[in-house]
């Protein structure tokens, strides 16, 4: 498909509060806490990629809602943003949303009439709005800030109502895939921990009315199980890093070097990539070892517990614990009862400064093993499941990839070019 941009002169450069009909920021306190409710949303809602995750909310009670959405309620089409301490975040509410504003988070009404609200949101991502968000930065003692009071008069570049549409419609079709990719994923990931707690954890496994209950270190487990811990059912790594002042440790490298703001930023079950490249010289100048594809790799110091799976091999800086599967004990089996035991494992995490769990503790972890039989059909179960989730994931990779190349073109109205099929 090819698409006219052209040409430049149809494009205008206006303050973007000639286009909205509101901006409103978010209350500067915090309600009391409730178990349910509305929203109350928060910067960690809101993902860097524009996405609002409501996997972990905090929730406002009903009777306290009127009093913390006097100023505004977010409706469908708003535009939430950040602008005090984590900046340049945007997502759209979609339809269904019911909550209000929290701290540090402001919102936005485009007004239709002048612009498409999708088109306004992708504008965001662009390098000249980013541009402009650089230039009017506040560096305060604490965090960073943009100045709402001066945030109506910013610029923003426009073509006409018809173009916008357009190009909204292109990126939104992108945004669609992925955001479909991303529930297909949440739903198979969901399937095979609830086979795996069914199985393993609450014993109601194929056959299990007739296998007997027998005791054990941990209570009652079904005949033929055994109680083990982790270092003796599978090997258990720990990381390392070389100077990141020796660029022989690091120009050129070729091997996956894992930090766990890779695993935080990307919440993806598998991994291909790290933001770093580490070479064999500094892999073996470091106390780190290099595992295998497949192995399972989990955050262990500060935020504990964020699991994911390498598929080349890869190794880790000092903030992991990996886990290396074998015949016995495969890695669909190691994930689940990571997952599992996550509330265990932190609570016996220790540090003054920040909480980490050591692999000496790590390995004294104990693992209720199922037999041989339960444990293989469990992975015959779960193996195709894994691989439908790895390819989404590339998949959604693939077009996410396109969508961030298409966009800065796109928004900045740039010359005709042919667009792939997404």
């Amino acid at each position: 498909m090819t698409i006219d941009l052209s040409p430049q002169t149809q494009w205008k450069r206006v303050p973007i509060g000639s286009v909205v009909a509101g901006l409103y920021d978010g209350p500067h306190a915090t309600p009391k806490p409730s178990d349910k409710g509305p929203v109350f949303l928060g910067i960690k809602n809101i993902t860097e990629d524009g996405r609002l995750d409501l996997s972990e909310v905090r929730h406002i009670a009903e009777e306290d809602f009127p009093d913390w959405t006097r100023r505004v309620e977010p409706q469908p089409g708003d535009i939430v943003f950040t602008y005090e301490a984590t900046l340049n975040r945007y997502a759209i509410i979609p339809e269904g949303f019911r909550g209000c504003l929290g701290r540090r988070l402001a919102l936005i009404r485009p007004d239709e009439s002048k612009v498409d609200a999708r088109f306004m949101f992708h504008a965001f991502f662009g390098d000249d709005w980013r541009q402009t968000i650089t230039q009017n930065i506040l560096s305060g003692s604490t965090v960073d800030r943009i100045p709402l009071t001066k945030f109506p008069s910013f610029q923003i570049a426009l073509p006409p109502l018809s173009v916008q549409r357009r190009i909204a419609d292109i990126l939104s079709a992108y945004d669609d895939l992925i955001e479909n990719n991303t529930r297909r994923i949440a739903t198979l990931e969901e399937m095979a921990q609830n086979l795996y707690r069914e199985w393993f954890v609450h014993f109601r496994f194929p056959g299990h009315e007739h296998v007997r209950m027998v005791d054990s270190p941990l209570g009652l487990i079904p005949e033929g199980w055994e109680v083990s811990t982790a270092g003796e059912t599978f090997e258990v790594l720990g990381g390392g890093t070389p100077s990141t002042k020796n660029d022989d440790y690091w120009d050129g490298g070729e091997i996956n070097w894992y930090s766990p703001s890779d695993l935080t930023a990307a919440g993806s079950m598998f991994m291909t990539d790290s933001s770093k490249k580490i070479t064999l010289l500094g892999l073996h100048a470091s106390s780190a070892k290099m595992f295998p594809p497949y192995s399972v790799m989990m955050t262990s110091r500060a935020t504990i517990g964020v699991i994911a799976i390498n598929t080349l091999k890869a190794c880790t800086n000092q903030g992991f614990i990996t886990c290396i599967p074998n015949d016995n004990f495969p890695a669909s089996q190691i994930y689940y009862w990571l997952l599992e035991s996550k509330a265990t494992i932190v609570s016996v995490a220790s540090g003054a400064t920040f909480k980490e769990i050591n692999k000496s503790t790590f390995r004294k972890l104990p693992i209720i093993r199922g037999d041989a039989s339960t444990r293989n059909r469990f992975e015959e179960l779960s193996r195709p499941i894994w691989g439908e989730i790895e390819t989404l994931q590339q998949a959604t990779r693939l077009l996410r990839e396109t969508r961030d190349l298409l966009l800065p073109r796109l928004v900045a109205g740039r010359e005709v070019f042919d667009l792939p099929s997404c």
